[in-house]
C-alpha cells in the first residue's frame, strides 16, 4: 500500500533539481516548512536518505536520492501521461506541458506566445526552458520536455519539424560602423570588418557557413554565448554580429543604439518553427500549442521578430 504522493515526489525533484528548498519553493509556489515535510516523510517512508544537508550550500543529492530522482521523474512523467490520455479521451486541453525554446530568441517570442496560450486554456500547466539547439534535441528525445521552439539547425532525422516563420540574417552594428547606413549589406562587405560572433552550438557553424558560401573566412575579433551580451558589445563598438530574430529595440542592454541592416545577395535564411519527436503521441496540449502559436504568426502578432510567414 503506498505511503506517499504524487505531490510528495513533486517536492521532491523539485529539491534534487534546484539543489535547494527555498528555491525549490520558488519555482513550484509552495511553502518551504510543506516541501521540507515532505522530504521527511519520504526519506521515513523510503529508509533513505535522499540529502545530505549542508548548511552553507544547501542539500546535496545522497547516491541513492539521485537513484530515486530518476524514478520519481518517471513516476511523475507516467502520472502526467494518465492525465493527458484522460484529457484527450475527454477532448480538453489539459495537463503537464513542457516547452524548449532557442535561448536566442526565448525573451523576444516565448513569453508573449506563453501568456496568451495560457489565459486561453488556463487547465494546462506550463514549464518552459530555455536552452541551445543541442540540449534542445536531448530534451526532446528524453522526453524532458515535450516541445520545442526553434530553428531548422542541423535538424536530426528522428525529430519532426513544423515551420512557423522564414527568417533571412540581418547584421547588427553600432551607429558609428563604416556600413551603418547602408540600406543592405552583403557577406562580401562585412568579411574584413572585426566580428562579435554568437558562439553557440549549431548557431555559430550557421554564422560560419555564410561565409563559406563565398569563400571567405571572418574576422572574429570577439565571441559571446549571450545574445544580450552580443548586442551590448555591438552597441560599443567590437564589431558587428549576425542574427536571424530583429531586436525588439534599437538599443543594446546597456543603452547604447544598434542598426539593424539585411544582409543581401545569396544567403540561406532560418526557419523558425515547432519541434517535436518523430513517434511521440501528441497530446490536446501539445496539439492546442502548434495551433496556438501558429495563429499568432497568421494574425501578425509575431510580426516584430521580422521574416515571412510559413503558416
Amino acid at each position: 500500500m503506498l505511503r506517499y504522493t504524487l505531490r510528495q515526489l513533486e517536492y521532491f525533484v523539485a529539491v534534487g533539481e534546484t539543489g535547494s528548498i527555498a528555491r525549490a519553493s520558488e519555482r513550484i509556489n509552495v511553502s518551504s516548512p510543506s516541501i521540507s515535510s515532505a522530504i521527511s516523510q519520504l526519506e521515513q517512508e523510503f529508509g533513505l536518505r535522499l540529502f545530505v544537508r549542508q548548511h552553507a550550500q544547501g542539500l546535496s543529492l545522497t547516491q541513492a536520492g539521485r537513484e530515486m530522482l530518476e524514478q520519481a521523474r518517471l513516476v511523475l512523467r507516467e502520472a502526467g501521461a494518465l492525465m493527458d490520455i484522460a484529457g484527450d479521451i475527454a477532448g480538453s486541453v489539459r495537463g503537464p506541458l513542457a516547452i524548449g525554446c532557442l535561448l536566442t530568441f526565448a525573451q523576444l517570442v516565448l513569453p508573449t506566445l506563453r501568456r496568451g496560450f495560457e489565459a486561453e486554456f488556463p487547465a494546462v500547466r506550463l514549464r518552459q526552458h530555455e536552452m541551445n539547439q543541442v540540449e534542445l534535441f536531448s530534451a526532446l528525445r528524453r522526453s524532458e520536455i515535450d516541445i520545442a521552439l526553434t530553428y531548422d539547425l542541423d535538424l536530426p532525422a528522428d525529430l519532426q519539424f513544423t515551420g512557423l516563420v522564414l527568417l533571412p540574417p540581418i547584421a547588427l552594428m553600432g551607429v558609428d560602423h563604416p556600413l551603418a547606413q547602408e540600406k543592405e549589406v552583403t557577406m562580401e562587405q562585412l568579411k574584413d570588418h572585426p566580428m562579435v560572433l554568437l558562439d553557440l552550438p549549431l548557431s555559430a557553424d550557421y554564422f560560419l557557413s555564410l561565409f563559406d558560401e563565398i569563400g571567405e573566412k571572418p574576422v572574429i575579433t570577439e565571441r559571446t554565448r549571450d545574445m544580450a551580451v552580443m548586442r551590448s558589445m555591438v552597441g560599443n563598438d567590437f564589431g558587428y554580429s549576425i542574427a536571424n530574430v530583429r531586436p525588439l529595440s534599437d538599443t543594446s542592454p546597456d543603452g547604447n543604439a544598434v542598426r539593424c541592416v539585411p544582409i543581401g545577395g545569396k544567403v540561406r535564411p532560418l526557419r523558425m518553427g515547432f519541434l517535436t519527436a518523430q513517434d511521440a503521441v501528441r497530446s490536446n496540449a501539445v496539439r492546442a500549442f502548434v495551433e496556438y502559436g501558429s495563429e499568432m504568426v497568421r494574425s501578425g502578432r509575431l510580426a516584430r521578430i521580422g521574416g515571412e510567414a510559413l503558416v
